[in-house]
Protein backbone atom coordinates (compact mmCIF):
# COMPACT_ATOMS: atom_id res chain seq x y z
CA UNK A 1 0.00 0.00 0.00
CA UNK A 2 1.16 3.52 -0.75
CA UNK A 3 -0.55 5.37 2.10
CA UNK A 4 2.58 5.33 4.36
CA UNK A 5 0.36 5.02 7.44
CA UNK A 6 -1.37 8.30 6.85
CA UNK A 7 -3.33 9.52 9.86
CA UNK A 8 -7.06 10.14 9.56
CA UNK A 9 -9.30 11.79 12.16
CA UNK A 10 -13.03 10.97 12.05
CA UNK A 11 -15.77 12.80 13.95
CA UNK A 12 -19.30 11.35 14.04
CA UNK A 13 -21.73 10.97 16.94
CA UNK A 14 -22.96 7.60 15.62
CA UNK A 15 -20.94 4.87 17.38
CA UNK A 16 -21.74 2.30 14.71
CA UNK A 17 -20.60 4.54 11.85
CA UNK A 18 -17.35 5.35 13.66
CA UNK A 19 -16.65 1.68 14.29
CA UNK A 20 -17.38 0.58 10.72
CA UNK A 21 -15.41 3.41 9.12
CA UNK A 22 -12.49 3.00 11.53
CA UNK A 23 -12.33 -0.74 10.87
CA UNK A 24 -12.59 -0.33 7.10
CA UNK A 25 -9.96 2.41 6.83
CA UNK A 26 -7.63 0.69 9.28
CA UNK A 27 -7.80 -2.52 7.28
CA UNK A 28 -6.59 -0.52 4.27
CA UNK A 29 -3.50 0.57 6.20
CA UNK A 30 -4.52 3.98 7.51
CA UNK A 31 -4.03 5.09 11.11
CA UNK A 32 -7.47 6.19 12.31
CA UNK A 33 -8.58 8.06 15.43
CA UNK A 34 -12.30 8.65 15.90
CA UNK A 35 -14.22 11.11 18.06
CA UNK A 36 -17.92 11.44 19.04
CA UNK A 37 -17.82 15.22 18.57
CA UNK A 38 -16.08 17.64 16.27
CA UNK A 39 -14.86 19.65 19.25
CA UNK A 40 -12.82 16.67 20.45
CA UNK A 41 -11.39 16.19 16.97
CA UNK A 42 -10.39 19.86 16.81
CA UNK A 43 -8.76 19.67 20.24
CA UNK A 44 -6.78 16.60 19.15
CA UNK A 45 -5.82 18.25 15.85
CA UNK A 46 -4.36 21.25 17.68
CA UNK A 47 -2.14 18.83 19.61
CA UNK A 48 -1.16 16.61 16.68
CA UNK A 49 -2.38 17.39 13.14
CA UNK A 50 -3.62 14.55 10.93
CA UNK A 51 -3.30 13.98 7.18
CA UNK A 52 -7.06 14.01 6.50
CA UNK A 53 -10.19 14.86 8.51
CA UNK A 54 -13.66 13.35 8.04
CA UNK A 55 -16.45 15.41 9.62
CA UNK A 56 -20.10 14.59 10.11
CA UNK A 57 -22.27 17.68 9.73
CA UNK A 58 -24.81 17.07 12.50
CA UNK A 59 -23.05 16.46 15.83
CA UNK A 60 -23.51 17.56 19.47
CA UNK A 61 -21.67 20.76 20.26
CA UNK A 62 -20.10 22.44 17.23
CA UNK A 63 -21.44 21.03 13.97
CA UNK A 64 -19.23 19.90 11.10
CA UNK A 65 -19.49 23.24 9.32
CA UNK A 66 -18.18 25.08 12.39
CA UNK A 67 -15.32 22.60 12.85
CA UNK A 68 -14.42 22.89 9.17
CA UNK A 69 -14.25 26.67 9.57
CA UNK A 70 -11.96 26.36 12.61
CA UNK A 71 -9.69 23.87 10.87
CA UNK A 72 -9.38 26.16 7.86
CA UNK A 73 -8.15 28.96 10.12
CA UNK A 74 -5.11 26.89 11.12
CA UNK A 75 -4.56 24.30 8.38
CA UNK A 76 -5.04 23.28 4.76
CA UNK A 77 -5.55 19.62 5.75
CA UNK A 78 -7.90 17.77 3.33
CA UNK A 79 -11.45 17.59 4.71
CA UNK A 80 -14.29 15.26 3.69
CA UNK A 81 -17.76 16.14 4.97
CA UNK A 82 -20.45 13.57 5.80
CA UNK A 83 -24.02 14.79 5.51
CA UNK A 84 -27.41 13.11 5.81
CA UNK A 85 -29.09 16.16 4.29
CA UNK A 86 -29.21 15.54 0.56
CA UNK A 87 -29.42 19.11 -0.70
CA UNK A 88 -27.32 21.34 -2.89
CA UNK A 89 -27.27 24.02 -0.19
CA UNK A 90 -25.52 21.71 2.27
CA UNK A 91 -22.97 20.68 -0.36
CA UNK A 92 -22.37 24.31 -1.26
CA UNK A 93 -22.03 25.37 2.37
CA UNK A 94 -19.46 22.68 3.18
CA UNK A 95 -17.43 23.32 0.05
CA UNK A 96 -17.75 27.05 0.49
CA UNK A 97 -16.26 26.80 3.98
CA UNK A 98 -13.23 24.99 2.62
CA UNK A 99 -13.98 21.28 2.65
CA UNK A 100 -12.49 19.31 -0.25
CA UNK A 101 -15.16 16.67 -0.78
CA UNK A 102 -18.41 15.35 0.67
CA UNK A 103 -20.37 12.12 0.79
CA UNK A 104 -24.04 11.76 1.70
CA UNK A 105 -25.54 9.36 4.21
CA UNK A 106 -26.37 6.57 3.99
CA UNK A 107 -23.10 5.57 2.37
CA UNK A 108 -21.09 2.38 2.04
CA UNK A 109 -17.72 2.13 3.76
CA UNK A 110 -16.23 1.17 0.40
CA UNK A 111 -17.56 4.38 -1.18
CA UNK A 112 -15.92 6.45 1.56
CA UNK A 113 -12.69 4.48 1.20
CA UNK A 114 -12.67 5.25 -2.53
CA UNK A 115 -13.04 8.98 -1.76
CA UNK A 116 -10.22 8.79 0.80
CA UNK A 117 -7.93 7.01 -1.65
CA UNK A 118 -8.78 9.55 -4.36
CA UNK A 119 -8.03 12.43 -1.99
CA UNK A 120 -4.62 11.05 -1.08
CA UNK A 121 -3.84 10.27 -4.73
CA UNK A 122 -4.37 13.94 -5.50
CA UNK A 123 -2.05 14.96 -2.67
CA UNK A 124 0.60 12.32 -3.41
CA UNK A 125 0.65 12.61 -7.18
CA UNK A 126 2.71 15.78 -7.17
CA UNK A 127 5.30 14.41 -4.75
CA UNK A 128 5.69 11.29 -6.91
CA UNK A 129 6.49 13.60 -9.84
CA UNK A 130 9.31 15.12 -7.78
CA UNK A 131 11.99 13.39 -9.82
CA UNK A 132 10.46 14.21 -13.19
CA UNK A 133 13.06 15.92 -15.44
CA UNK A 134 12.72 19.22 -17.27
CA UNK A 135 9.87 20.60 -15.20
CA UNK A 136 8.46 23.70 -16.84
CA UNK A 137 7.97 26.79 -14.70
CA UNK A 138 4.54 28.36 -15.14
CA UNK A 139 4.09 32.07 -14.39
CA UNK A 140 1.06 34.28 -14.79
CA UNK A 141 0.82 37.78 -13.39
CA UNK A 142 2.45 37.55 -9.97
CA UNK A 143 1.71 33.81 -9.71
CA UNK A 144 4.40 31.17 -10.06
CA UNK A 145 3.76 27.43 -9.98
CA UNK A 146 6.43 25.55 -7.98
CA UNK A 147 5.51 21.89 -8.47
CA UNK A 148 8.62 20.59 -6.71
CA UNK A 149 7.53 22.13 -3.40
CA UNK A 150 3.85 21.79 -4.30
CA UNK A 151 3.41 25.53 -3.84
CA UNK A 152 1.92 28.28 -5.89
CA UNK A 153 3.68 31.52 -5.10
CA UNK A 154 1.90 34.86 -5.12
CA UNK A 155 4.27 37.83 -5.27
CA UNK A 156 7.04 35.46 -4.20
CA UNK A 157 5.25 34.02 -1.18
CA UNK A 158 3.46 30.63 -0.98
CA UNK A 159 -0.32 30.96 -1.11
CA UNK A 160 -2.22 29.19 1.67
CA UNK A 161 -4.19 26.75 -0.48
CA UNK A 162 -6.10 23.61 0.39
CA UNK A 163 -5.15 20.53 -1.68
CA UNK A 164 -8.23 21.03 -3.83
CA UNK A 165 -7.58 24.74 -4.32
CA UNK A 166 -4.00 23.96 -5.31
CA UNK A 167 -5.06 21.35 -7.86
CA UNK A 168 -7.71 23.61 -9.40
CA UNK A 169 -5.38 26.61 -9.63
CA UNK A 170 -2.50 24.49 -10.97
CA UNK A 171 -4.77 22.97 -13.62
CA UNK A 172 -5.94 26.40 -14.72
CA UNK A 173 -2.44 27.93 -14.65
CA UNK A 174 -1.25 25.16 -16.97
CA UNK A 175 -4.09 26.17 -19.31
CA UNK A 176 -3.95 29.93 -18.79
CA UNK A 177 -6.10 31.81 -21.28
CA UNK A 178 -8.11 28.70 -22.16
CA UNK A 179 -11.73 28.14 -21.19
CA UNK A 180 -12.02 25.16 -18.82
CA UNK A 181 -15.43 23.59 -18.24
CA UNK A 182 -16.78 22.72 -14.80
CA UNK A 183 -17.08 19.07 -15.85
CA UNK A 184 -13.44 19.04 -16.98
CA UNK A 185 -12.33 20.38 -13.59
CA UNK A 186 -14.47 17.84 -11.74
CA UNK A 187 -12.94 14.99 -13.71
CA UNK A 188 -9.39 16.26 -13.45
CA UNK A 189 -9.42 17.32 -9.78
CA UNK A 190 -12.23 15.47 -8.01
CA UNK A 191 -12.39 12.45 -10.29
CA UNK A 192 -16.16 12.60 -10.77
CA UNK A 193 -18.77 14.69 -12.52
CA UNK A 194 -22.48 15.34 -12.13
CA UNK A 195 -24.92 18.19 -12.51
CA UNK A 196 -25.25 18.68 -8.75
CA UNK A 197 -21.58 18.38 -7.93
CA UNK A 198 -20.51 21.11 -10.33
CA UNK A 199 -21.23 23.35 -7.33
CA UNK A 200 -17.90 22.09 -6.01
CA UNK A 201 -16.05 23.94 -8.75
CA UNK A 202 -18.01 27.16 -8.26
CA UNK A 203 -17.28 27.34 -4.54
CA UNK A 204 -13.61 26.43 -4.95
CA UNK A 205 -13.22 29.13 -7.60
CA UNK A 206 -14.97 31.64 -5.34
CA UNK A 207 -12.41 30.96 -2.59
CA UNK A 208 -9.56 31.21 -5.07
CA UNK A 209 -10.77 34.60 -6.29
CA UNK A 210 -10.53 35.89 -2.73
CA UNK A 211 -6.96 34.62 -2.40
CA UNK A 212 -5.80 35.94 -5.80
CA UNK A 213 -6.69 39.56 -5.17
CA UNK A 214 -3.91 41.97 -6.09
CA UNK A 215 -1.77 39.35 -7.85
CA UNK A 216 -2.46 40.45 -11.40
CA UNK A 217 -4.71 37.55 -12.37
CA UNK A 218 -8.42 36.89 -12.46
CA UNK A 219 -10.64 33.83 -12.81
CA UNK A 220 -13.15 34.94 -15.43
CA UNK A 221 -16.49 33.21 -15.74
CA UNK A 222 -17.29 31.70 -19.13
CA UNK A 223 -21.09 31.84 -19.14
CA UNK A 224 -22.79 28.45 -19.28
CA UNK A 225 -19.46 26.64 -19.50
CA UNK A 226 -16.82 27.22 -16.86
CA UNK A 227 -13.85 29.48 -16.16
CA UNK A 228 -10.74 31.01 -17.68
CA UNK A 229 -7.63 32.08 -15.76
CA UNK A 230 -6.08 35.20 -17.28
CA UNK A 231 -4.02 38.23 -16.43
CA UNK A 232 -5.99 41.17 -15.06
CA UNK A 233 -6.63 44.00 -17.48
Amino acid sequence: MQNERKKIYLADDDDNIRQVVRTFLSSDGYEVEDFPTGDLLLERFRQAPCDLAILDVMMPGSDGFAICTQLRKISTVPIIMLTARDSENDFAMGLGLGSDDYITKPFSAMALLMRVRAMFRRVDFESQKHAAPERQTVRLGQLELDEDRRHILGAGKPLALTPTEYEVLKYMMQRAGQAVSREELLNAVWGFESVVETRATDDTVRRLRQKLGGLGVTVAAVWGYGFRLEESK
